[in-house]
């Protein structure tokens, strides 16, 4: 299926915009300045914003762990407070409607829905005979939302959208904020496993279910490329698993292959989610289901075909990594080439789940890159990861040419 329309939903730091274009005779910035339509807010994720660890039923997430792990975070912090948006999110909102907000974008806790193992749902097994053997065609006959509800998790996204409502502000949920299930984890690696499928499936119809009949715009995951990286490659991000130099601080792991594993159990997981949704729920609720990426960009570090080449391979590695399978049902080809077996591969009806499976695409965007070609490899023979599969070493120069946001070549690159 190729995709007609696709919504991006950018997020830039206009805060140094509108700075430098204030002047005793420039009046800056205003709502003014941008298209009818423009979409003002702002965004949060649940771990790093809600506190309250520890009440009304919610379970433990890999974050929760990670962060009282010792020496994982430098300063011993952690989230068990945070901002304690959970008892004060009406100021929260409050504040939001007296700057003026069009929407906030907020995160969903997982194990605040469901505390401890999903129950009631398809088993794995099952869930990937009638999903893949089938193509998928019996998916919408599932009752993928039953199981464990923690009711007061329920209630209180339910008070957070009503709040937003009232205020004239749209909320954009997203699923997934990296805080995955400690249960999960425990019962099967949680994203390593293909299990997880299912699971996200049922609670992403749960929250289908019991909020989309006011949110319109679902986010399935924030920065999944982030997490497959920092929780799985260098394991310095939840989980923490790892096999590179840096093992000695992860539990375990393989940077090799598991980082693969996880991204290709992350677009499976999207694409289900989106599937229930559209076959279910999308003409009574009328929302629409995206994704959300990190995305850098690349600028050669010299104009030699080498460096050039690396600039596409660094793109491929990171943003086509999801975009690819996610427009044309698999990943790029020099991914295909230079990761070989250790690379999973999409069955032809997962291809077909994968491909056009989303409403819109979510860009954060943050720096741009100089990348060159690893010319020796030594990072590969060191560190035998992601970063030595794609044979590109990014580098960091303070240019302004380079820094400035290179939004416009990003939606091009897209286009």
């Amino acid at each position: 299926m190729v995709l007609k329309k696709v919504v991006f939903a950018v997020s830039t730091l206009l805060l140094c915009l509108i700075q430098g274009s204030l002047s005793a005779d420039d009046p800056g910035l205003n709502r003014g300045s941008f298209p009818k339509g423009f979409v003002f807010g702002t965004a949060s994720s649940a771990y790093q914003f809600e506190g309250a660890v520890k009440e009304d039923g919610r379970g433990p997430s890999v974050w929760d762990t990670f962060a009282h792990s010792s020496g994982k975070i430098l300063d011993s912090s952690n989230a068990d407070v945070a901002i304690d948006q959970y008892h004060r999110f009406a100021e929260d909102v409050q504040l939001m409607a007296d700057m003026g907000m069009d929407a906030y974008r907020f995160s969903i806790s997982w194990s605040r829905i469901y505390p401890s193992k999903q129950s009631g749902s398809t088993s794995s097994s099952e869930y990937f005979y009638v999903c893949y053997r089938f193509q998928i065609v019996s998916i919408k006959s599932q009752n993928y939302g039953s199981g464990a509800v923690n009711q007061a998790g329920i209630n209180h996204y339910n008070n957070l959208i009503n709040a937003l409502l009232a205020k004239g502000i749209q909320p954009y949920v997203t699923l997934y904020h990296w805080d995955l299930p400690q249960a999960l984890e425990d019962k099967y690696n949680g994203w390593l496993d293909r299990q997880i499928i299912n699971d996200f499936a049922n609670y992403a119809e749960t929250c289908f279910k019991e909020f989309g009949d006011r949110v319109k715009h679902w986010i399935t995951f924030n920065e999944p490329h982030t997490f497959s990286i920092q929780g799985y490659d260098v394991g310095l991000h939840a989980p923490g698993r790892c096999s590179i130099l840096l093992h000695l601080f992860c539990r375990g792991g393989n940077s090799a292959t598991e980082p693969y594993i996880v991204a290709h159990n992350v677009l499976l997981s999207h694409a289900t989610a989106a599937y229930i949704y559209r076959t279910k729920y999308k003409a009574a609720q009328q929302g629409s289901v995206g994704i959300s990426f990190d995305v850098m960009w690349y600028v050669p570090e010299t104009n030699t075909p080498e460096d050039i080449e690396a600039t596409q391979r660094a793109q491929d590695f990171q943003f086509g990594w999801f975009m690819d399978p996610l427009f044309f049902g698999d990943y790029p080809s020099s991914m295909r080439t230079r990761v070989g077996d250790r690379l999973p591969k999409f069955t032809a009806p997962e291809a077909s789940l994968v491909k056009g499976s989303l409403d819109f695409v979510g860009i954060n965007h943050y720096t741009t890159y100089y990348a060159m070609n690893n010319k020796t490899n030594l990072i590969g023979a060191l560190f035998h990861d992601v970063f030595a599969d794609s044979g590109v070493i990014t580098l960091r120069k303070f240019t302004s040419t380079v820094y400035e946001f290179q939004i416009r070549q990003i939606n091009g690159h897209i286009y």
